[in-house]
């Protein structure tokens, strides 16, 4: 069976929303956000042991953004700190927009993404 979970932050423009769909072979997470929720970029991230130390843990991802997104710069480090975290393979489509959002605004729409991810996690 699959376990369906969302994780919500912030308000109005700024509110983020991860769904997460846990498989047993590894986790699907849609990262939403924004006036124009959409499907911007999607990422795979295949957690294995450090090339410099195997103690560790990194990943192998590949990104496959939309043309003229730019969803794909947290779609990678998301997808990764799931992989990490989980010691699964982790897929996240992205897609988070809101017209004319300034440096701060983005900052703030960052920043919850990353709180959602760490209600997953439990960071």
């Amino acid at each position: 069976m699959v376990e369906q979970t969302v994780y919500t932050a912030g308000v109005g423009k700024c509110r983020v929303d991860l769904m997460v769909s846990m498989t047993g072979d590894g986790l699907v997470a849609q990262l939403y956000g924004g006036d124009k929720p959409h499907v911007g970029a999607v990422a795979i991230s295949l957690p294995r042991p450090s090339l410099s130390n195997p103690a560790k843990v990194s990943c192998n991802t590949s990104i496959l953004p939309m043309l003229g997104h730019k969803d794909d710069e947290i779609a990678k480090p998301i997808a990764e700190e799931i992989a990490k975290s989980f010691g699964k393979p982790a897929v996240v489509i992205a897609g988070l927009h809101v017209d004319n959002a300034g440096p701060e605004l983005i900052k703030e729409i960052v920043g919850n993404c990353y709180c959602v991810v760490r209600m997953l996690t439990k960071l």
